[in-house]
């Protein structure tokens, strides 16, 4: 399939800024495939949508405050985002801007010299020249008491890491500061994300109360979303995109959960696409899973079979993306944007803050 197959146009003023507040007061687009039958509802209608015996899977990747602004010792501007560590040395990758004008041994202010950064390695990119990415250590400047780890000072220091459609002016610090909890779902708790999974952050601790009381049940995986989610596919052949790799864990409760449902007769309804490809990226013979760790690059485009999921709780992704491929597959390219066109005619809000859909057989 083309790249060009996946496009369409979308009003600026649809993307979301911020989140509807209660976070399950958002639009939920409810669609029954077998029966090409929409309704329009709301997130917190959902116990009375999904079954009783239905299991949910959620990620619970935690995203890191991984955004640092700051200076070099000549003045220059220099901003980074943190990808995670590189291997046992203490040493952690980011990506950095201006990459090519650092030098080894050169240590960064950042923050408003809260944290010094000391640029070790610049690393090769996939073409093998000198690429973006930097390994730094990370100290925090005159701290007293025992020093805070990176994942403290990220904590502490660091800015949310929003998608470049979300847009943050100047005087705007009181939205910068609620993003910290807007851009967590309830079911953060593993740190390693540069995104958020951003179906998650409709739900509510009320409303996981009252599914339970349903009797739906909920398990959690973890895929850390990387980098590559937000990177545009720059081929026209979709077969010829290099997936991006990110690492995950279906963990052994996981798959059991998904086994009893399975044995019961119930749905296994994932919430996000992060969560459908962790899933499927441990899927055996005959819809069962295997428990499983590592980096994932399974890439699902049209014509593959789920063979895990049988439910999507999903946003409104980007035109020529990979995660909006991903939901073309589970209900058909040609449905998926007659029902993107539908959401953009009832003026639903799209991407990470908007409203969400509901996949179901």
């Amino acid at each position: 399939m083309k790249l060009s197959d996946f496009d369409y146009e979308l009003p600026p003023e649809r993307i979301a800024q911020r989140p509807v507040e209660p976070r399950d007061s958002a639009r939920l687009l409810v669609h029954e495939i077998a029966a090409d039958r929409t309704e329009h509802a709301t997130v917190r209608d959902l116990p009375g949508i999904l079954r009783e015996g239905d299991l949910l899977v959620a990620n619970d990747t935690r995203v890191r405050a991984a955004r640092l602004l700051g200076r070099r010792a000549t003045g220059g501007a220099v901003e980074m985002l943190v990808l995670g560590p590189a291997g046992a040395s203490g040493r952690w990758r980011a990506l950095v801007r201006p990459a090519k004008r650092l030098s080894p041994g050169e240590t960064l202010e950042m923050e408003g010299g809260s944290i010094r950064a000391r640029a070790c390695e610049r690393l090769l990119g996939s073409d093998g020249r000198p690429g973006a990415e930097w390994t730094f250590e990370f100290v925090e400047a005159g701290a007293d008491g025992p020093p805070r780890s990176v994942e403290e000072l990220l904590e502490r220091f660091g800015r949310m890491p929003l998608p470049h459609y979300v847009r943050r002016d100047a005087g705007e610090e009181d939205r910068r500061e609620a993003d910290r909890s807007w851009y967590q779902t309830v079911f953060a708790r593993v740190p390693g994300a540069v995104a958020a999974p951003t179906a998650g952050l409709h739900m509510t601790p009320e409303l996981l109360r009252r599914l339970g009381e349903r009797g739906i049940a909920r398990t959690e995986i973890t895929l850390h979303v990387g980098l590559g989610t937000f990177q545009p596919v720059a081929v026209e052949e979709i077969e010829d995109h290099t997936m991006h790799a990110e690492a995950f864990d279906v963990p052994e409760q996981a798959a059991a959960a998904v086994a009893r449902t399975r044995g019961a007769g119930g749905r296994v309804v994932a919430i996000g696409t992060t969560s459908a490809r962790a899933l499927e990226t441990c899927r055996g013979d005959a819809r069962e899973i295997r428990a499983g760790s590592g980096q994932t690059r399974l890439f699902i485009t049209p014509g593959y079979a789920f063979a895990v999921v049988d439910v999507l709780l999903t946003n409104f992704h980007l035109p020529r993306s990979t995660l909006l491929m991903l939901v073309s597959a589970f209900a058909g390219r040609e449905r998926v944007l007659r029902l993107y066109r539908e959401a953009i005619a009832e003026d639903y809000r799209f991407f990470s803050y908007g409203d969400a859909m509901l996949l179901l057989p």
